[in-house]
C-alpha cells in the first residue's frame, strides 16, 4: 500500500522560506512521477510542480517558477518542495501525490493515483 506523508508546513511571513517534505513508502518509486499540488479555501486543487523519480527531471507551474524547487532523495524515499520568497497568495494546503509513469507534465489531480493528507502553509503579509 502506497503511503505519502507530508510535513513541514507552518505560518510564515511574506518573503520567508519553507521546505515541505513528502515521505513515500509501500512501493519502489523509480517508475513514478511525484507531484505537489495546493488548494486554497474555496478554490480547486492546483498543480505546483512535478519531479520524475528516475533522473530527477522537473516541471513547474508558472506561478511558482523561480521561487520553488522540487527535488527527491532516493536514499530517503522523500520528495521535497523548497519554497522561497513566499507570498500571501501561496497560502494553501499543500498535497504530495504519486502516479505511475514517466510523463512529467501531469498537471491534473485526476492523473494521480496516490495522495498524502496535506500540510497547511500560511503566509502572512
Amino acid at each position: 500500500q502506497v503511503q505519502l506523508v507530508e510535513s513541514g508546513g507552518g505560518l510564515v511571513q511574506a518573503g520567508d522560506s519553507l521546505r515541505l517534505s513528502c515521505a513515500a513508502s509501500g512501493r519502489t518509486f523509480s517508475s513514478y512521477v511525484m507531484g505537489w499540488f495546493r488548494q486554497a479555501p474555496g478554490k480547486e486543487r492546483a498543480f505546483v510542480a512535478t519531479v520524475r523519480w528516475s533522473g530527477g527531471s522537473t516541471y513547474y507551474a508558472d506561478s511558482v517558477k523561480g521561487r520553488f524547487t522540487i527535488s527527491r532523495d532516493n536514499a530517503k524515499n522523500t520528495v521535497y518542495l523548497q519554497m522561497n520568497s513566499l507570498k500571501p497568495e501561496d497560502t494553501a494546503v499543500y498535497y504530495c501525490a504519486a502516479t505511475v509513469g514517466r510523463h512529467l507534465y501531469k498537471t491534473f489531480p485526476s492523473e494521480y493515483n496516490y495522495w498524502g493528507q496535506g500540510t497547511q502553509v500560511t503566509v502572512s503579509s
